[in-house]
């Protein structure tokens, strides 16, 4: 059984920004996946970044990040 669950995945780097000072601000801890794949792509930004948070947290960090209009993974 997986500690950490992936509650949002974009493309784009705003997106991620925001919604990890969002959770970060509400002290749920946030662990960013695929940061250095852009070095495998070219940097032309096809493969998504992927936000995990601990299980115990994903409930609020999904509330969280739909409140805000932000893409949420169920």
């Amino acid at each position: 059984m997986p500690t950490m669950l992936e509650v949002l995945r974009s493309n784009d780097p705003t997106v991620i920004a925001f919604a990890s000072a969002l959770l970060s601000g509400e002290d749920i801890e946030v662990f960013e996946m695929d940061v250095h794949m852009s070095a495998l792509e070219g940097s032309i930004g096809i493969l998504p970044r992927r936000l995990l948070v601990r299980r115990c947290d994903a409930f609020r960090a999904r509330a969280v990040l739909r409140d805000n209009d932000l893409p949420v993974l169920e």
